[in-house]
């Protein structure tokens, strides 16, 4: 690793002083400088562009020139007339200012932007991709890496200027509305001609000036003009080799795409067994069709949970067999100028197998100590089926009028059955063995709809009435078949079976139905006031009301196949649980200098009735809940930000429930119908800047929080089994989180970046003394950090290079964990026809005394045939997990545990697949 980032360094110091510096500042008449002045040197003997600049705030500009040799240089900015002159550089470096004169932009200064390989108009970034392309690129992702300011993370999320994109569109069209991955995994780069970075997005203009939108960053993909009104895409077949040496691995994955400017159809597809996830379980429960919190700046959360029972949501490299099916179609149509429908559908289906060994250790009650130990070596074979539907109507019949109606419904069905061997020791080392059987089933159906409308009465009155009902229907199934007993106290004489199961039986199989349903209505209309063009008054009335039912029952089989119903008033549940927020917020919006002030109030009235056990329990009262954000705007692309608020947070139904629940073979928690929300304090302050003079991008975020009145959990341990329930903790929770990066792109050909991430959380829970079983108050800290830094080349004409090197501490109450972990990637198109793509990462897995340690690398590799660029065919051989690693590791803290896991994954697999572009 010391050798290649020694060639690195070495080559890049060689390549550096090959330049010759030309550099000045640009100004208008009155010399005053300009600032975001696009300039670019044409060698007149090659014909190509060598350099480029955008001026800083004081117009000085830069560019690193070939000696011996003649230049055009071209100017342009916005609403001064383009400007063209002539340099010739010896060996000598060469500083000269340049004045531009006013007048308009001419067709040939459009020319110019466009050649630039960046540009900005406004508050858009504009990347040429032809400029980024070396010509082993296949997919958007692989070219939005290789943008200056733009990072594009393992799950397909793209962060710009340390902001996450939250809408990707393609010729001005939503891709899959409310996720970046399917576009950036499957948009052909050989289509893409415009990368543009929209910055302080707001899909509603009626809105853009009224309301704060510096957090909000989208891309929109312009195609070249050869992709439009055509089909494009591509389709890939392939086939291969697993470890066994047998030709049963596949992969068929056919993309197509159309847009003209009246309408847009997008399809992908992809059948394989080789662990490709165009979709994952994550993706899925965390993809939100562009939904958006409209409460946000309401006060309140009142978060629906989900019952998903747990069933394992790994990555694809975390299991041991994987075979997918996938479909997804997305598309947008403009019945006319002022109306346009869009919409997507998505199927998946996939059966996975997973091996997993653990460690998990429970903590004592002084927190710092190992009270238990559980072991457990699993087999889970998992069935999923997933689908997404969404339709969109937008009406806009002029500039002071919109209508949006959404709808995205989400099904799945999901099966999981696991096996493991699990080993229980105690605090006197005690040991026992026992094979544990479960099944998960769940079917869940979620409907979220969205209806809005955004009207200007005026120059200064604006209204705004937003509406989201979500409708959610859960019916979790779980069943856990034991060689022992759980959950028998023993507190008592003679010990107490909770539950009230028959423990005469060989095995114990304990079953439990649950059913939920959810319907919540959110309501705000907003009034704003122009107080002037730089102040106005937001006044918000908002509703949330929410409706849940919750029951469940449980069930024993006993070995003669009979049904013993545990069906005692602690073992079943039938709530009916409603919540409402009313609330009336006032803001006001002041810019004064360089500063955007927006200071806010809101008046909530909450009534809340709990209806179960045959009775009524019902809490009524009020809170003023204030919150504050402060933007100092330093220069045009240089902010620093600040948010302050209190919001009451308040948990649903699954939290309510007195009635025992099942959650795994170890943990039945009951509910507690008395809780009250919680209150937390939120404190964050973003600091962002972004150089287009040297392409520097630095970006932090601090956050802290202090939640009072949290609801936490009271556990009671028999051994490693576990009986919960919520309460309202009198401690505070505190958590504090710092992110860091800094980039920078330098003379076109290399980009680097050091970040780091830290979390530091603060826990007080109650758990009972398993000896006196007293409660004891219990506090656990746990303290995350990661480091990195990466460096990558891109050259036109030679390999290109990235390595990187990441390092993690989690730090635990019983244990510290470290994973040092470098990667390096090569990339090289030659010979006009191949691309040759490799990546390489190395684990270094271990704890504080190395009692736990692992050492895993994978590498993978393709080489790629494509006679020209414009060839039809293209042939590849692929292989993954060359070195055949068999597992990898993984931690995590709760608090009460820690847990280190080891996963199997997918072996070598070796690929020859051919694909026809359309």
């Amino acid at each position: 690793m010391n050798k290649f980032l020694y060639f690195f360094l070495l080559f890049s110091t060689f390549s550096f002083s090959q330049n010759i510096r030309f550099e000045g500042v640009i100004q208008d008449a009155t010399k005053a400088p300009l600032e975001m002045a696009n300039i670019m040197a044409m060698n007149q003997g090659t014909k190509t562009m060598d350099a480029y600049a955008i001026t800083n705030d004081k117009g000085k500009f830069v560019l690193n020139l070939k000696p011996n040799s003649t230049y055009s240089i071209k100017l342009s900015y916005l609403g001064m007339q383009n400007k063209e002159i002539t340099v010739t550089t010896e060996t000598q470096n060469i500083t000269q200012n340049i004045t531009m004169e006013t007048g308009g932009i001419e067709l040939e200064g459009v020319e110019i932007v466009r050649e630039m390989p960046v540009s900005i108009k406004g508050d858009t970034i504009v990347y040429n991709a032809d400029s980024f392309k070396t010509g082993t690129e296949r997919k958007l992702e692989d070219i939005l890496k290789k943008l200056p300011g733009v990072e594009v993370n393992e799950d397909g999320e793209v962060e710009v200027e340390g902001k996450k994109v939250t809408k990707l569109m393609v010729e001005g069209k939503d891709f899959f509305d409310g996720d970046t991955k399917l576009g950036v995994k499957n948009i052909p780069a050989d289509a893409i001609d415009k990368v543009q970075v929209l910055r302080n997005y707001n899909e509603n203009s009626i809105l853009k000036g009224v309301e704060n939108n510096q957090d909000n960053v989208a891309m929109n993909i312009k195609l070249k003009a050869g992709k439009k009104n055509f089909w494009f895409g591509d389709v890939t077949a392939g086939g291969g080799f697993g470890p066994d040496g047998k030709f049963d691995r596949y992969n068929v994955n056919p993309k197509l795409f159309y847009y003209n400017p009246k309408y847009s159809i997008n399809v992908i597809t992809n059948t394989n067994n080789i662990g490709e996830l165009p979709l994952t379980i994550q993706d899925y429960f965390k993809f939100t069709g562009g939904f958006k919190n409209m409460m946000a700046k309401g006060g309140s959360t009142f978060n629906v949970s989900s019952n998903d029972l747990g069933i394992s949501l790994l990555r694809n490299n975390r299991a041991k067999e994987i075979d997918t099916d996938f479909g997804a179609a997305n598309f947008s149509y403009n019945p006319s100028k002022s109306w346009t429908l869009s919409g997507f559908g998505i199927l998946s289906s996939s059966v996975t197998d997973l091996e997993t060994k653990s460690t998990t250790n429970f903590l004592n009650d002084n927190s710092e100590a190992v009270a238990s130990t559980e072991n457990r070596q699993e087999i889970a074979h998992q069935k999923n089926k997933l689908g997404l539907f969404k339709l969109s109507s937008s009406y806009k019949p002029n500039v002071n009028f919109q209508f949006d109606y959404d709808i995205l419904t989400k099904i799945s069905k999901q099966d999981e059955d696991n096996s493991l061997l699990r080993e229980t020791i105690d605090e006197s080392s005690n040991s026992t063995t026992e094979n544990i059987l479960t099944a998960k089933k769940q079917d869940p159906i979620t409907v979220n709809q969205n209806l809005s409308f955004y009207y200007t009465a005026s120059e200064k009155n604006v209204f705004a009435l937003e509406m989201q009902h979500l409708y959610q229907d859960e019916n979790p199934f779980y069943n856990a078949n034991l060689e022992s007993d759980p959950f028998v106290s023993q507190a008592t004489s003679p010990p107490t079976n909770i539950l009230g199961y028959d423990y005469s039986q060989n095995r114990t199989d304990l079953n439990q139905n649950r059913f939920v349903k959810t319907n919540k209505l959110d309501t705000k209309l907003d009034y704003y006031y122009m107080l002037t063009p730089k102040s106005n008054i937001n006044v918000t009335l908002g509703n949330t009301f929410s409706v849940q039912n919750f029951d469940s029952s449980m069930y024993q089989i006993l070995d003669n196949g009979t049904v013993n119903d545990l069906d005692n008033t602690q073992n079943t549940n039938d709530v009916n649980y409603r919540f409402n927020d009313a609330f009336l917020g006032l803001h006001y919006k002041m810019l004064t200098g360089k500063f955007t002030l927006t200071p806010g109030v809101s008046l909530h009235a909450y009534a809340l009735n709990n209806e179960q056990l045959a009775t009524n329990y019902k809490q009524n009262f009020t809170r003023v809940l204030p919150d504050f954000t402060a933007i100092y705007q330093i220069k045009k692309a240089e902010s620093l930000t600040y948010n302050f608020s209190f919001t009451n947070n308040f948990t649903d139904i699954n939290r309510q429930a007195q009635g025992f629940v099942l959650n795994s073979y170890s943990s039945l928690s009951s509910g507690n119908r008395t809780l009250e929300n919680a209150i937390q304090q939120s404190h964050s302050l973003r600091y962002f800047k972004y150089n287009m003079f040297n392409f520097e991008n630095i970006s932090a975020f601090v956050s802290y929080n202090r939640t009072v009145d949290g609801v936490k959990t009271r556990a009671l341990f028999y051994n490693v089994n576990q009986i919960s329930s919520p309460y309202n903790s009198e401690f505070a929770d505190q958590s504090l989180m710092f992110f860091g990066n800094y980039g920078r792109s330098f003379l076109r050909y290399y980009k680097a970046s050091v970040n780091a991430n830290l979390n530091w959380s603060k826990y007080n829970n109650i758990q009972v003394d398993r000896t006196t079983f007293l409660d004891v108050a219990v506090t656990n800290e746990s303290f995350n950090q990661t480091y990195g830094i990466k460096a990558s080349t891109n050259y036109k004409n030679l390999p290109n290079i990235e390595i990187g090197y990441s390092y993690t501490i989690n730090d635990y109450p019983t244990d510290t964990f470290f994973t040092d972990k470098p990667t390096i990637r090569l990339d090289y198109f030659f010979l006009k026809s191949f691309s040759f793509v490799s990546e390489y990462e190395y684990y270094h897995y271990y704890n504080n005394d190395k009692t736990v340690e692992n050492k895993y690398d994978f590498l993978s590799a393709s080489l790629i045939y494509q006679k020209t660029k414009d060839s039809k065919w293209e042939y590849k051989v692929s292989a993954t997990n060359l070195l055949n690693t068999t597992s990898l590791n993984d931690d995590s803290f709760s608090q009460f545990s820690t847990r280190t896991s080891q996963y199997k994954v997918q072996p070598r697999y070796v690929i020859f697949s051919l694909k026809y572009n359309l």
